[in-house]
């Protein structure tokens, strides 16, 4: 079973403008709703993948019940456990250039975190994956995934994938998690690092993670592909696809969804790197979750 855990879900309001003018009334020429956050966005893309997954964390108000009931339309499964406040809103604005503006979300406690690590404990096994993906509210510490980690560290033979940045990340990486994937940007703020870097550059500054204790290290580049440094000591570059860009929410999550499903079928690093370029940029050329056809179309391009 493979459990994703969203700290702050999302009903995300998509809306098309035209031309956007600031200081004046807007009117969309298309609008969607959608539930998000990046932790159910892979619960989503790996249930579209055919593979058995449950979406876990944290819910809030009339707006956690309707990402609950969106959540079931899809078939998804999942176990919110209800925190105090509302679920965030968070707008989408597609016009000349992407614009998000990201609500804040509900206030989440200790005795919460305690609560979802609870419910883990019920339900992992041997060989069960755990996604922790994302922001968490500010009334938590930075060190709040690795004391879920912590929290776990007794059940022996569980898989754990970190998709974060800064603190909540590195703080992490001391139990060892099987997979990381920060992008460009967030690799290098953590090494105090400018930005145009070459792959070289990109694959050393990964390994330094994995001496930290990664065992596999992605490093998202966007439209330019991904490099991978894995536990094989292996190092790998995949591009992306070309292709025109519709939305890039979501991009990096079918990423890490794509790794995984791939993964599992294979047990091959470079196939599953492919698997989840092609993924990511499925995903950025579509306007949802991209099905398994579409997937397998991108990477035919790729190769």
């Amino acid at each position: 079973m493979i459990y994703t855990v969203t700290f702050n879900p999302s009903l995300d309001f998509y809306a098309k403008v035209n031309n956007l003018m600031l200081g004046t009334v807007n009117r969309t020429s298309a609008e969607r709703l959608a539930v998000g956050g990046k932790g159910v966005n892979v619960a989503l893309q790996l249930k579209e993948l055919g593979d058995d997954v449950t979406a876990l964390g944290f819910i809030a108000g009339f707006t956690g019940d309707e990402i609950c009931h969106e959540m079931e339309l899809t078939g998804l499964k999942h176990d919110f456990i209800p925190v105090e406040g509302r679920s965030r809103i968070s707008v989408k604005i597609k016009s000349m250039t992407e614009t998000d503006i990201n609500g804040a979300g509900p206030k989440v406690t200790a005795a919460d975190v305690r609560a979802l690590i609870k419910n883990l404990k019920s339900r992992l096994k041997k060989d069960d994956w755990v996604i922790i993906c994302g922001s968490v509210p500010p009334t938590l510490p930075d060190t709040v995934y690795a004391d879920i980690l912590d929290g776990l560290r007794d059940i022996s033979g569980v898989n754990f994938v970190v998709d974060a940045y800064g603190k909540l990340l590195t703080e992490t990486l001391r139990y060892k998690p099987f997979l990381i994937k920060p992008n460009l940007y967030e690799l290098c703020e953590i090494f105090s690092s400018p930005v145009n870097l070459d792959t070289k550059q990109i694959a050393a500054y990964a390994r330094k993670l994995q001496e930290w204790g990664a065992r596999n290290v992605i490093v998202s580049l966007g439209s330019s592909g991904a490099i991978m440094v894995s536990e094989t000591n292996q190092n790998m570059y995949v591009r992306a696809a070309r292709g025109q860009l519709v939305n890039s929410v979501g991009a990096g999550d079918c990423m890490v969804a794509g790794f995984i499903h791939e993964y599992l079928n294979t047990g091959n690093y470079f196939k599953a790197l492919n698997f989840a370029t092609a993924a990511g940029s499925a995903c950025a050329f579509t306007e949802s979750i991209p099905t398994k056809e579409q997937i397998d179309y991108i990477e035919s391009q790729m190769l």
